[in-house]
């Protein structure tokens, strides 16, 4: 019998994939359904990013509430145990973060360091997570029968614009100091460059935090920065991008419910200078107990 004739052509399209939101601990579509074309440094096509809504936004925000009691109510170890493992399973996909961060237009060079800094970063505040407390916590001199002392607590939920220059480093860095001390948090991907956004959530899914701890969104910046700063579930923003119009609307709008705005203007994340004990003290609230002492 003649053989058949194969149908296999040499060339193929690929599938483009169409990444989802994470929100709760899932991976819904977005509410809009809308999407934006992702294409790498080169021109060529990656994939459909969800534009999320303010809908979108809003459940995010309810899934971190919602997980806050939880999360903030664990152990300092346990979230430092948790961390630890983070940085582990980043090291177990690290091929692929690369892979990614350079068809988004970083040099082979670049990308391996900006990885292996994303890592130690997750490690780094692993080691504080059960330690910060020690440090900015103290016992206050007063002048009458009382003991007084300062503890930190976390601030909340707290929403976080992702660095557009520092697409995994940035993230991780932000995304590590709020969750290190009890907070939970919504993040906005980079606009530019969210293939790292959308690969860390699948990370932090398949790893021990819980759900609704860490959300993380896909979209414009300019459609969603006003739900950012407005919403009055929200406790803090943090932003670390250089656009002067945009750190004006956060200073402004975030008094709306007295939110903290955290501002890291031209932060290099990958210097010495961008990990530190005190950026998780800059998202915690600083409480003081008087309590009687005496007959």
């Amino acid at each position: 019998m003649p053989k058949a004739k194969s149908n296999t052509t040499k060339s193929r399209l690929n599938i483009q994939k169409t990444y989802k939101i994470y929100i709760g601990g899932k991976f819904p579509r977005t509410e809009s359904g809308r999407y934006y074309k992702l294409k790498s440094a080169d021109g060529d096509l990656l994939g459909n990013i969800c534009l999320s809504s303010r809908k979108d936004f809003r459940n995010a925000v309810g899934a971190a509430r919602g997980a806050f009691k939880g999360w903030s109510g664990k152990s300092a170890f346990n979230r430092s145990q948790i961390l630890y493992r983070l940085g582990e399973m980043l090291e177990g996909r690290s091929a692929q973060f690369k892979e990614e961060l350079v068809i988004q237009g970083a040099t082979p060079k670049q990308a391996q360091a900006e990885v292996a800094s994303s890592i130690d970063r997750l490690i780094y505040y692993a080691g504080w997570a059960d330690k910060y407390q020690q440090v900015f916590s103290s016992v206050n001199p007063v002048a009458s029968s009382h003991f007084n002392f300062t503890i930190l607590e976390p601030t909340g939920v707290v929403a976080i614009l992702a660095p557009e220059k520092s697409s995994l480093l940035g993230l991780v860095s932000v995304i590590a100091v709020t969750i290190a001390g009890g907070n939970t948090c919504v993040v906005l991907a980079a606009e530019s460059a969210p293939l790292s956004a959308v690969t860390f959530s699948e990370v932090i899914h398949s790893s021990d935090v819980p759900g609704g701890v860490v959300n993380i969104l896909t979209g414009r910046r300019k459609e969603l920065l006003s739900q950012f700063t407005m919403h009055m579930d929200v406790n803090a923003i943090v932003y670390s991008d250089n656009d002067t119009e945009t750190i004006s609307k956060i200073k402004r709008d975030s008094t709306s419910n007295v939110k903290r705005a955290i501002i890291y203007k031209g932060m290099d994340w990958s210097s010495a200078a961008a990990e530190s004990p005190y950026f998780i003290s800059d998202v915690q609230e600083t409480k003081t107990t008087w309590h009687p002492i005496g007959k």
